[in-house]
């Protein structure tokens, strides 16, 4: 599973994990929301719905380019930098095109399904 995250000209693809949380991101999708700064390493957005945490693995460590899902706040975290684990926090997947991008998005965000493998 692919998603593109689409904001003003900036683009980034990310390949989804096959966990019960990365499905209930894609099953959401299309989704236009606003993007928020959090902390120094990560840009979070909130789902219309909570995302499944069963099966869903937890982050141990991230980095640039990893999507996260921080359960107690409901919210998905994209990483610009490097990340440790924090209770509550799951991995759903990894940017693979466009990562430089997540340190730089603002204001609202489209979500979509990568249906063609080519992009």
């Amino acid at each position: 599973m692919k998603i593109k995250l689409t904001n003003q000209s900036k683009q980034i693809i990310f390949t989804l994990n096959e966990s019960d949380g990365a499905k209930s991101l894609y099953q959401q999708l299309p989704l236009e929301t606003k993007v928020e700064n959090y902390s120094n390493n990560e840009k979070i957005f909130y789902p219309s719905k909570s995302l499944a945490t069963k099966n869903t693995p937890l982050l141990l460590s991230g980095q640039e380019g990893t999507l996260g899902y921080f359960s107690p706040w409901k919210n998905v975290v994209m990483y610009y930098d490097r990340c440790g684990s924090y209770n509550g926090l799951y991995v759903l997947g990894e940017a693979i095109k466009g990562k430089e991008n997540i340190k730089n998005l603002s204001g609202t965000i489209l979500i979509e399904k990568v249906e063609n493998e080519d992009e």
